[in-house]
């Protein structure tokens, strides 16, 4: 093994101990602001060591249909790149670590009586958002599959990566389907065990279905994430967890076989030759370790070389901007989009591409202001998490449904601030547009409500019989 190789372990390794620390400081933590930083160490953990071990491994040589071997990696061979591209991630997960800790030092601290309080919902017994949301959740479900089905038939449901949609308007619908799944998943509950186990079921199924359908692993994903949040709720068993961590790796499993069915032949030959340049044993988790790509942004900071992207006081700018609806005529910085065609452009050939990438908030505070801007992305980051892990806790639509959409999209794991602020953009929208259906909706229930009461009484009244008489 050469001494270039040796470094790119030893930096492995570093960012696996920076990764074990953040568990540790996870569980000091809030439970559900525990669930956020230990699926953060999921994505970051896929990308950071499991694929750059693939790499050191397999040395595979570049190929058509191969993500995982990167040319630009393999050009100056795995063992120098990869410990040059992660020797500034191994110092930004320790900057991140030190930040979450400092956060929940102050938490543990500072905690007032509410804090205290809202911890309490976590315990077993207790309730959730009320029966006119999970209702509402209902009647958005089946709004929001019936625009899935639409989107899907008319050929303009997006894909994964996609920068814009064919329909804007049955986009917005459609996440209606997604939110309330994640909702009623987390949430729902049944006063029969196996009738809110059937309806997690098919919550599930539906979004596994999805997920094949759109290619995109991010509806099993949040599925997975919201399970995770329900068994956080109820308090956490040691069976519970295991159970979230293998189910979420047994979905994408499942993801990854169904969606086999999908490919063409000569896309399928393509695969496999791609495949035959890893070992055996890795082969079964190549189409896992493909969809956790931030070691490729995290190259693509590497090849800028110290040039410099798009200043501080501009990135702050456009986070506010990110928030106003695009329907008010503004004109908004795609960050995904932005990313690969100016820096991913610098060292890849990326004419004629249109897509949205996925940086990482540790590689886009690296490019933007070096490891100050690390953390400060760090500090907005954990205070994202803190924000949707107390909108869980919430019984109004407006704060909920927000916090949900963190829940369906993984900017918090795989976004940096711009695209965070994207995304909270958009489940804004969605927030004012599930406000007003959970109007209407709790409207009819309160109507139906009074429309049955007089029937309900009268079904109680009972006439009594005639003294020494018959009836």
């Amino acid at each position: 093994m050469s001494t270039e190789e040796w470094g790119a372990y030893a930096q492995v390794i570093m960012v696996a101990v920076g990764l074990a620390a953040l568990v540790s400081v996870a569980f000091l933590a809030p439970v559900l602001v525990r669930v956020f930083l230990l699926a953060q160490v999921v994505y970051w953990g896929l990308s950071f060591v499991v694929r750059p071990v693939v790499l050191l491994v397999a040395l595979p040589s570049p190929r058509f249909a191969d993500s995982v071997a990167d040319p630009r990696l393999a050009y100056t061979g795995y063992g120098y790149s990869i410990r040059e591209v992660l020797h500034p991630i191994a110092i930004s997960i320790w900057l991140y670590v030190l930040v979450v800790l400092l956060a929940v030092a102050l938490l543990r601290r500072y905690a007032t009586s509410a804090t205290t309080s809202t911890d309490r919902v976590s315990r077993p017994g207790t309730t959730g958002p009320g029966t006119d949301l999970l209702t509402t959740f209902g009647v958005a479900y089946v709004i929001g599959t019936m625009a899935r089905a639409a989107s899907y038939l008319s050929g303009s449901a997006g894909q994964a990566g996609d920068v814009s949609s064919a329909n804007p308007y049955l986009d917005l619908v459609g996440n209606f389907a997604g939110l309330s799944a994640l909702g009623l998943i987390a949430f729902y509950r049944h006063r029969r065990t196996e009738g809110t186990v059937a309806v997690i079921v098919v919550l599930l199924g539906g979004e596994l279905v999805w997920g094949i359908l759109t290619e995109s692993k991010t509806p099993l994903l949040g599925a997975a994430l919201a399970v995770a949040i329900r068994f956080a709720l109820e308090g956490y068993t040691r069976r519970q967890f295991l159970a979230t961590a293998v189910g979420g790796v047994a979905l994408l499993g499942a993801f990854s076989w169904l969606q086999s069915f999908k490919v063409s032949d000569a896309t399928e030959l393509a695969s496999a030759a791609a495949d035959s340049g890893y070992p055996p044993l890795v082969r079964p988790f190549l189409s896992l370790i493909r969809r956790f790509d931030l070691l490729e942004a995290s190259t693509d900071v590497w090849y800028m070389d110290g040039r410099s992207w798009i200043s501080p006081v501009f990135t702050a700018k456009n986070m506010i901007v990110n928030l106003i609806p695009s329907q008010l005529g503004v004109e908004k910085f795609q960050s995904g989009t932005q990313w690969a065609q100016t820096v991913r452009g610098s060292s890849v050939d990326m004419r004629g591409i249109s897509v949205s990438l996925a940086e990482g908030h540790l590689n886009e505070g690296l490019l933007i202001g070096g490891y100050p801007g690390v953390i400060a992305e760090s500090v907005f980051v954990i205070a994202m998490i803190l924000l949707v892990a107390r909108f869980l806790r919430s019984n109004t639509m407006l704060l909920l449904v927000p916090a949900l959409g963190f829940v369906a999209f993984p900017s918090l794991f795989e976004r940096g601030a711009l695209g965070i602020t994207e995304t909270l953009g958009k489940v804004i929208q969605l927030a004012i547009a599930l406000f007003v259906l959970n109007i209407v909706v709790t409207w009819f229930r309160r109507r139906a409500s009074i429309a049955a009461a007089p029937r309900h009484l009268d079904s109680k009244i009972s006439v009594p019989t005639p003294v020494g008489g018959s009836s």
